[in-house]
């Protein structure tokens, strides 16, 4: 069987760094039925739609699992990120986000391997918001509820478990924020104790922020609220080398979209100069999901080759392929790989 998934292109960069997604993914041998979704956020305002339209919520809700692309989101004005919405129509609540070294990637740091997990739906990010324009006061309500805290927190132990990890660390800032962050912490605590095999253990925000520009290698799991996992993923990002490599997903009970986090640059769209490797590594977690493990581990393997052997990257990693040629030389890897599992 053959899976079918909706594919959002998204824009700037968004439909290039799609289409060599979406070549790597064939060359894996597997049948894939894309239900292409052109038309969001800008694309869909422009048209006089709304940013994210039924029929996009529609297509995910049909197939299960999305691969979108970057989409911008307007700067303090415009419509509310795609992204955010996403995640509350389709209740996507584990942001998860590994920062992985590549090799042949010259970073501070080397061997990072750890993930964050971040919940995706409350906080800072709930959308709770009031103007007082008398006294020109804008106030935000972090919303944290019991239900959505143990869900994330259990959401990370039970990855933990399934991939054999065996460090958990709660992110919070229980110290000043003692009732919202103090629930965080103390239902952590709680879950903790489910789960003997893996060890926990908590660090305040600002203290984890320092440890990981210190000690990246001594974490493997993090989970957070909404706002801090937010910084932390970007923060982890930087250890390995920026945006441009890492895999991103928004995880729920019924739905998961797979996507890449950095940005449209549309500075550079339409030029065949884009690195599709986050992107990619998104769809190897999407693999995953699927479980299609096997294909994961071709992607994930040439991948690894291709950085290794500094072999057509593209010029924001100190290569001088381009898009398309990058996935033409990551492609043809992965199909002899998985032509030898055959």
């Amino acid at each position: 069987m053959g899976h079918k998934i909706t594919l959002i292109p998204g824009d700037g960069i968004g439909p290039e760094v799609s289409s060599a997604a979406v070549r790597v993914l064939e060359a894996t041998g597997l049948s894939f039925e894309w239900d292409i979704q052109n038309r969001v956020g800008a694309a869909a305002v422009e048209k006089g739609d709304e940013p994210l339209p039924v029929q996009v919520l529609d297509s995910i809700r049909a197939n299960k699992v999305a691969l979108k692309g970057p989409v911008t989101t307007p700067v303090g004005k415009g419509f509310k990120s795609v992204n955010v919405q996403l995640r509350q129509k389709l209740d996507l609540y584990a942001n998860v986000r590994p920062a992985q070294s590549l090799p042949g990637i010259r970073t501070p740091f080397e061997d990072v391997n750890l993930v964050i997990f971040r919940e995706n739906t409350e906080g800072l990010y709930s959308g709770i918001e009031t103007y007082d324009e008398r006294l020109e006061i804008a106030d935000a309500t972090a919303r944290v509820t019991r239900r959505g805290t143990e869900r994330i927190i259990r959401f990370c132990f039970e990855y933990a478990r399934r991939h054999g990890l065996h460090k958990v660390t709660l992110a919070h800032k229980a110290n000043i924020l003692k009732v919202t962050s103090g629930m965080f912490l103390r239902i952590g605590e709680q879950i903790a104790a489910e789960y003997p095999e893996i060890e926990f253990n908590d660090r305040i925000i600002d203290n984890m922020c320092m440890q990981l520009v210190i000690r990246p290698q001594d974490y493997e799991c993090i989970v957070t609220t909404n706002l801090f996992g937010d910084i932390l993923s970007d923060l982890c990002a930087g250890l390995v080398g920026g945006l441009g490599v890492v895999a991103g997903a928004n995880i729920g009970d019924e739905y998961a979209v797979f996507e890449a986090v950095h940005g449209s640059a549309p500075d550079i769209a339409g030029q065949d100069l884009a690195n599709p490797t986050a992107l990619i590594r998104s769809a190897i977690m999407m693999l995953r999901h699927l479980e299609e493990p096997m294909a994961a581990r071709a992607v994930e393997d040439a991948l690894y080759e291709m950085y290794a052997e500094n072999d057509n990257l593209t010029r924001d990693v100190g290569g001088h392929a381009s898009t398309t040629e990058f996935a033409e030389q990551l492609a043809a890897r992965v199909s002899d790989k998985c032509a030898v599992a055959d």
